[in-house]
């Protein structure tokens, strides 16, 4: 190495003081070292044919770069190591990251996404085994809401956080009930003290509905005096939609492209008699057969789908089934649902905000339960 050095530098010390074009290096150094030394004169001309060598190889900047590192070549590594270490290095000014295309129509004036990232607490008020929302004193849960969002704010300061609150407010039973429909209805009174608990936070609410054997045509016309609120949107769960009559809990039920069409609409029809923004809709999913047809269902401008990550386990799985299932049909928008106690068993571990981020797309909306 210490005889390649001495000839290298009086051959970069010539062509500088001529003013020479570093294509001509070729000419008298080695292949291997000619492709470094070029990195070092970038600052002279300029030959036509070494521009497709540069583009290959150096980033795309006028600015100081760092040299990139060298194929693994064992004819330049002593003399990709001796430059490297010679040469300043200076991070590339970092491009802007391209805006991310969503399906559907462009977003109406006052649409959430993809403006915010939506945090939302889950569960029943009136229920310390389904969700956070239930689990603690409103006091207690609200301020643990807040660290929540704190902790999101700081994993991606760029996205404004929305909090949320998920109220399950149709429950699925596991006998049959009034009806024999496998459900039970909560009451308005429950629904006003979810209101309440969000109006603290200025938070949005959803309502979600697990169907049983009943149906959302049956279920989600009554709501309707509160999804008219300009706060309050809709979240539908496929996994209690019992399709076949089978029990809820017994097996995993599915929804249609029509039965999501149907939500859409109802939505859509409540936006425009009320003046409202956009709504959004929340489909539950983990599986691939609990969404059937999604390349049928409709976007429209009035509603904003987001296909949510439902599963549970540790993070492995939960990427693992946010690629199959949402990643290759997000329909819209995605979510991504966090197990406080679910995804903790057998030694596990949460999710942190900055491993959820890395996912691809992004979601948009996150769940904690």
């Amino acid at each position: 190495m210490n005889s390649f050095l001495p000839t290298t530098r009086e051959v970069i010390k010539n062509f500088i003081l001529n003013n020479l074009p570093p294509c001509h290096l070729k000419k008298h150094l080695k292949p291997a070292t000619a492709v470094l030394a070029t990195a070092l004169l970038l600052g002279s001309a300029s030959c036509t044919q070494d521009k497709e060598v540069h583009s290959a190889t150096l980033p795309a900047t006028t600015e100081k770069y760092e040299l990139p590192a060298q194929p693994a070549d064992s004819s330049a590594t002593a003399s990709s190591d001796t430059v490297a270490a010679q040469t300043p290095t200076v991070a590339p000014a970092s491009a802007p990251a391209a805006p991310t295309v969503y399906p559907g129509p462009e977003p109406l004036p006052g649409a959430i996404l993809p403006h915010k990232r939506i945090l939302a607490y889950y569960g029943n008020p009136l229920s310390k085994r389904m969700g956070i929302l239930g689990e603690y004193p409103v006091d207690e849960m609200l301020r643990r809401l807040d660290e929540e969002v704190a902790n999101w704010t700081k994993a991606d300061s760029l996205t404004p956080v929305q909090p949320a609150l998920h109220a399950i407010v149709v429950t699925a039973q596991g006998h049959p009930g009034r009806g024999d429909k496998y459900r039970l209805r909560m009451t308005d009174k429950m629904i006003e003290d979810v209101l309440e608990m969000a109006r603290q936070r200025d938070a949005i609410v959803f309502l979600d509905v697990q169907v049983g054997r009943s149906t959302l045509p049956e279920e989600l016309p009554r709501l309707t005096q509160f999804l008219k609120l300009p706060n309050v949107h809709l979240g539908i769960d496929a996994e209690f939609a019992m399709k076949d009559g089978e029990v809820p809990g017994k097996k995993i039920g599915s929804f249609d492209a029509e039965d999501i069409n149907y939500a859409t609409g109802l939505l859509a029809d409540i936006t425009k008699e009320y003046n409202l923004p956009p709504k959004l809709l929340i489909v539950h999913r983990f599986t691939q057969r609990m969404i059937q047809n999604s390349q049928d269902i409709k976007l429209r401008p009035e509603v904003q789908v987001v296909m949510h990550m439902d599963g549970w386990g540790p993070p492995a799985l939960k990427r693992d089934t946010y690629r199959r299932f949402i990643a290759k049909e997000p329909v819209q928008f995605t979510g991504f649902k966090v197990f406080y106690k679910n995804d903790t068993r057998n030694n596990s571990r949460l999710m942190t905000p900055e491993e959820i981020l890395k996912l691809d797309p992004k979601p948009l909306y996150i769940q904690y339960q």
